[in-house]
């Protein structure tokens, strides 16, 4: 690929919108270097699919040789950005976002190269700013900029309330591109009025223009949102034959979607898949081929062989897994939704009473219909099968 197709590519590839896309270009066609950055609040501990698609366009830049900032929000996740939510965020201590971003760093190495790229906190200068200088920033906006946001007009027809606190999220993000003066931010397109908010900072206090990349959102599995709370994310430090399952049982019409946002096939190439697809090729053997795509980006080829055939076994052949864990429990009477919480098959009592009654739980290869059910351990392990890739042996 030429270096005028990896430009192209780079505004256009998984991208939402470039504000502003013909200036941006020219400068990047001149071949000037620019300084960019993605800011994350580190408000979780795993990475999944979705976050990854800004940290590859972040990778992109890197490569074609600009100037690429991480930046951790350690300040502005004290307060949380509410740009995907409809009630206001639960604010963090400075214990959990340390907690939290432990683990960021490694996760984010395995698409980026962090010996190019400089790491940066913004509570470094938010914590540094007194009352007058956050009255000089809001002097920059109105309240009715803040309240043509969507999520606000919902919340006031609905009559939730709004922390005055929110509306200062996008001062302080917007703060961060005038902190750093750079020339362009990389972010979700749920980020939008934020990333906005620094350009208008960035003309008025620096006095040159900043651009904004949105990268399109990624759908969970189910075809909702990618969200831990409803269980549908792949995360990039899962094991191969979780990728590899979860991967399998998407929704086929997000199959071009994740060859375009998750994987480094040539576009072209995807329009083949498309229409491969459109003439009757089954979805399976896409999925099959996008599952090796993926886990070889994120472990290697070695590890998406093996996940394949794992796959084919248990899922085709209908056999046993390979390896199965095996765990000792302390009691010998459990009841059935007890067990699969205490042995981490279930997140709560209620979840593991909906899969018994959805039919996804068997034990030695006999459903269990009755969330009732009292389950007897002894010193010969059980074999608990849930849904239709989750395997334990338990004894007590």
């Amino acid at each position: 690929m030429t270096q005028t197709d990896k430009i192209t590519e780079i505004l256009e590839r998984g991208v939402s919108e470039v504000i502003v896309r013909k200036e941006l270009e020219a400068r990047l066609r001149g071949k000037e270097k620019i300084t960019l950055y993605l800011g994350i609040d580190p408000t979780g501990s795993r990475l999944h699919l979705g976050h990854a698609i800004a940290l590859r366009k972040l990778r992109d830049f890197q490569r074609l040789g600009h100037r690429v900032i991480f930046l951790i929000g350690s300040f502005t996740a004290l307060i949380g950005d509410t740009s995907d939510k409809d009630s206001p965020r639960q604010p963090m201590t400075l214990e959990q976002i340390e907690e939290n971003f432990k683990t960021y760093k490694a996760q984010a190495s395995k698409i980026l190269d962090f010996s190019k790229i400089e790491l940066k906190y913004n509570g470094d200068w938010l914590s540094k700013l007194n009352f007058k200088d956050i009255l000089e920033l809001a002097n920059k906006f109105t309240v009715q900029q803040m309240i043509e946001r969507e999520m606000y007009r919902k919340r006031i027809a609905e009559g939730k309330p709004i922390g005055l606190h929110e509306f200062l999220y996008p001062l302080m993000q917007g703060y961060d591109s005038v902190a750093m003066d750079v020339d362009l931010e990389v972010g979700g397109n749920d980020q939008l009025f934020n990333m906005l908010a620094g350009r208008t900072l960035q003309k008025a206090i620096n006095n040159r223009n900043k651009h904004v990349l949105t990268v399109k959102l990624l759908e969970g599995v189910d075809g909702r949102k990618m969200s831990k709370t409803y269980g549908n994310t792949i995360n990039i430090t899962d094991e191969p034959n979780e990728q590899y399952g979860r991967i399998m049982s998407m929704k086929d019409e997000l199959i071009l979607q994740y060859f375009e946002l998750c994987t480094d096939v040539p576009m072209s190439e995807i329009e083949e898949i498309k229409n491969e697809l459109k003439s009757g090729e089954n979805p399976k053997n896409v999925k099959m081929r996008l599952a090796r795509e993926i886990i070889t980006l994120y472990h290697d080829k070695k590890a998406a062989e093996t996940a394949e055939e794992e796959f084919i076994k248990v899922f085709q052949k209908k056999d046993l897994p390979s390896e199965i864990a095996e765990k000792t429990m302390p009691k010998k009477l459990y009841g059935i939704c007890e067990l699969l919480f205490e042995t981490g098959l279930a997140d709560s009592k209620g979840s593991a009473r909906r899969l018994v009654e959805g039919g996804g739980v068997s034990i030695d290869k006999k459903r269990v219909a009755d969330p009732k059910t009292e389950v007897n351990l002894g010193k010969k392990a059980i074999l608990i099968k849930v849904g239709k890739r989750h395997f334990l042996k338990v004894k007590s």
